[in-house]
């Protein structure tokens, strides 16, 4: 074998490793959020995930629909104690639901396919391995260069999904950008 034939398999074989780590980033990138959110390790989370557009979209999602027609407000002349208790009452804006999706508790239970507070106790030592044989598996739904979208089917109602997306910012580097709740969870 040649020195020229040699250094050719070595090329060969440099673009195949680099194609196939190129197209695995983003599983190993949620693989890496999945283990960060297990472990509570913040700082990984936080390379991970960008905060403001995953809010956004969950924002999106989980906004109430106004009633169509607003009481009318109280009149002085009509109801002077309705006027009253308004003008008394805290002004306090109501807790933003999506602040329980961006905890590590959120995160650990919409990566196990689960939503916020409605996952499962953690099974005994051996349950988890039951549990974990059994599956169900991250799936990626869409692949390109830029963008990636992993579904995780929840355990038990596999017609709920929730699906991650991945959007690469480096050569490998891959952040989390958006996360789909199952149609029921949507507009909470």
């Amino acid at each position: 074998m040649t020195l020229q034939k040699r250094i050719w398999d070595l090329i060969v074989l440099a673009i195949f490793a680099f194609a196939a780590a190129f197209v695995s980033a983003p599983w190993f990138a949620f693989r890496a959020l999945k283990a960060a959110v297990q472990y509570e390790d913040v700082q990984a989370i936080g390379e991970l995930v960008d905060f403001p557009a995953v809010r956004r979209s969950l924002m999106a999602q989980l906004i109430v629909d106004t009633p169509a027609a607003k009481p009318e407000a109280p009149s002085i002349w009509r109801d002077p104690m309705g006027v009253f208790k308004k003008a008394v009452e805290p002004i306090a804006p109501p807790e933003p639901k999506v602040d329980r999706y961006l905890t590590v508790s959120g995160f650990n239970a919409l990566t196990r396919g689960y939503a916020p507070g409605a996952e499962p106790v953690e099974p005994s030592p051996g349950g988890a391995l039951q549990q974990a044989i059994k599956g169900p598996y991250p799936a990626i739904g869409y692949w390109d260069p830029n963008r990636v979208r992993i579904s995780v089917k929840r355990p038990g109602a596999r017609d709920k999904v929730t699906v991650f997306t991945f959007e690469r910012r480096a050569l490998f580097a891959w952040r989390l950008v958006h996360i789909r709740l199952p149609a029921d969870e949507r507009q909470a």
